[in-house]
């Protein structure tokens, strides 16, 4: 045992990207830390390795290229509209985290993450694109950064400075252990006990065994709690869904592995932390069945361009500016109020060709192995990306046909009753088209598709040239079925600018208690508000396990 009768000097729970960049933060400094994982080392990286890699920058050197202005003042006015802080109590320390990521995301970030090797693909995409007028939600211009590597390629700096780490001594994994409380003496938090769990060589993202064949104590001056979120655990996700969006979804997807369970959050509470902002969450509206499962009840987003008609359950299009890609809770808040857990996507080979990507580091192959070969016979090459035509071959949402009639009976059959009538898709779809032969639309959709091929970025990529529908030249006719798929948790440990979590009055923190990545709501217990403006969900567990461990650092003798 150390010096005091620690083991370490600071603790950190969670082996995802939070973690490791605490953890790198804390040995840079020559601090011993342990690191607690309830999964195997294979999991090392989180649920951060299966993501896109989307990074939030402002002014960033590839906006400039491609012709984007942006600024601190636009992105700050953006941020604002979009989280929509209304609580006095709850969003005193997630207004300030969310102020200072921002100036973060327009200063130093860039450098910092650029300095340890991390590159960009150069074309900037416009997620979350709003609609709601200049200071409602959304991004005003391109801001979403892929990472060369996808989130392998952001977790590697991270994995590559702890391991060093290791071998120098100031490092040590506690793989599969399971904390299942904090240990506090005098006020103070000073280690963690719980549950050792059976060995196991289950692959990277795979539910595991629970099973415990021992237990664990260990104590040190700090610990950090870096566990994540509730997305795997949809008893929690249903516990905490918030009554403005009416009764929880009876099916839904999810989009992260199983070990993302939420335990934390009671734990810590358990403890005297303050949890804010619970039903705060961030889920997608276009998520499709994995027809190659790592994890229960897998599923996987499109990340869709501007062009498919949405439909909901009963045939209705979805209302202006509920258009593909352009606002993700206000999509889901307008789906609740049909009755009905899935929507419907109507498009064209000619669209799914230039328009549908697939989140995840394993459905990007090209950029996950930055395989420039295989990035420009996807990106330029003829037909649709390999993993979106195996979706469209393999996929239980899919529905392929020549003529609409035939799709809208294919659609049918994939619901319990059959709620869609040809002739009510048929005149929408119509009409739509005979507003793509008009240069001066009344149709926002289309001009908005329009206005999206303006940037250089999405005509070179993201946009299909406008067509109509039924145009047989680019058929044959697609429709998805969506469903809910669980993702982010918005909410979380309350923490202070030096990720310290605090106690529920807000005021006074917890000594030896700090937070950070998604159990801390990516700083502050909130950072992001209602809605989030993407690619800012990997830069909050940077940002955010960036103080904590700096902090912590500062604070352990």
């Amino acid at each position: 045992m150390a010096d005091g009768g620690y083991d370490a000097d600071v603790i950190v729970v969670g082996a995802g990207l939070a973690g490791l960049v605490a953890t790198a933060e804390l040995a840079d400094a020559g601090r011993r830390v342990i690191v607690v994982e309830q999964e195997n080392e294979a999991n090392l990286g989180g649920q951060a390795f299966w993501s896109l890699g989307g990074l939030f920058f402002v002014d960033s050197p590839e906006q400039r290229r491609m012709g984007v202005r942006d600024s601190f003042d636009l992105a700050w006015q953006d941020w604002l509209g979009t989280a929509g802080f209304d609580r006095e109590r709850e969003d005193h320390w997630p207004r300030q985290w969310a102020r200072a990521y921002v100036e973060w995301a327009a200063g130093e970030k860039r450098a910092w993450l650029h300095a340890m090797g991390v590159r960009w693909f150069p074309v900037v995409g416009w997620a979350e694109r709003g609609g709601w007028g200049a200071d409602g939600p959304g991004n005003s211009v391109p801001r979403f950064h892929l990472t060369w590597g996808t989130g392998p390629g952001v977790v590697a700096p991270f994995a590559r400075r702890v391991r060093a780490a290791a071998e120098a001594g100031l490092v040590t994994f506690r793989f599969r252990h399971q904390v299942d409380g904090l240990a506090v003496t005098a006020g103070q938090v000073d280690g963690v006990h719980g549950t050792v769990l059976e060995t196991t060589g289950t692959a990277r993202g795979h539910a595991s065994s629970r099973t415990g064949v021992g237990e664990f104590s260990l104590r040190a001056q700090a610990v950090i709690v870096t566990s994540g979120g509730i997305g795997g655990n949809q008893e929690l996700v249903r516990a905490n869904w918030p009554r403005r969006l009416g009764e929880p979804p009876k099916h839904m997807l999810t989009g992260v592995p199983a070990h993302v369970d939420g335990r934390m959050l009671a734990i810590s509470e358990t403890a005297g932390a303050s949890v804010v902002n619970r039903d705060r969450m961030w889920h997608y509206t276009e998520g499709i069945t994995n027809w190659d499962p790592i994890w229960p009840g897998h599923g996987i987003r499109i990340l869709p361009g501007p062009s498919s008609l949405w439909f909901d359950a009963t045939g209705a299009l979805l209302p202006p500016p509920l258009f593909p890609g352009f606002d993700t809770l206000g999509t889901l808040a307008h789906i609740q109020r049909t009755g009905y857990d899935y929507t419907w996507f109507i498009l064209t080979q000619k669209i799914i060709e230039k328009e549908f990507a697939l989140s995840g580091s394993e459905q990007n192959p090209d950029l996950t192995g930055k395989d420039i070969r295989l990035l420009l016979r996807r990106r330029f090459g003829e037909g649709a990306p390999g993993p979106v035509e195996a979706f469209k071959k393999h996929g239980v949402d899919f529905v392929v046909r020549d003529d609409l009639r035939s799709l809208v009976d294919g659609m049918n059959a994939l619901t319990p009753t059959p709620l869609l009538r040809h002739e009510d898709v048929e005149r929408q779809v119509l009409a739509r088209d005979r507003e793509m032969a008009n240069p001066y639309t009344k149709d926002l959709q289309i001009a908005a598709l329009r206005g999206a091929r303006r940037y250089r970025g999405d005509k070179l990529i993201r946009v299909a040239t406008p067509h109509r529908m039924l145009d047989p030249k680019a058929g044959p006719l697609i429709a998805v079925k969506l469903h809910l798929l669980t993702r982010k948790t918005l909410g979380g440990l309350e923490t202070n600018l030096d990720s310290q979590v605090m106690r529920p009055n807000g005021r006074d923190a917890m000594p030896g208690l700090y937070a950070a990545g998604e159990v801390a709501g990516f700083g502050g217990g909130g950072v992001h508000g209602y809605r989030a403006l993407e690619g800012t969900f990997l830069g909050g567990c940077l940002f955010s396990g960036r103080a904590a461990g700096r902090a912590a650092a500062a604070a352990v003798s």
